[in-house]
């Protein structure tokens, strides 16, 4: 019984930093969206 700590603090651990890499990665493709410019999109209707 005296491992249960070392591995509740070890999933919780993996947990927390999946989490920091999973902000870093979402923080990262929110500003490359900012760079880029979408092309602007023309829509037209079919002529009656």
């Amino acid at each position: 019984m005296g491992r249960k700590p070392d591995i509740l603090r070890t999933v919780l651990l993996i947990f927390a930093v999946g989490l920091v890499i999973t902000g870093f990665t979402s923080l990262q493709a929110s500003e490359d969206n900012r760079d880029v410019d979408l092309p602007a999109v023309e829509v037209s209707q079919p002529a009656d």
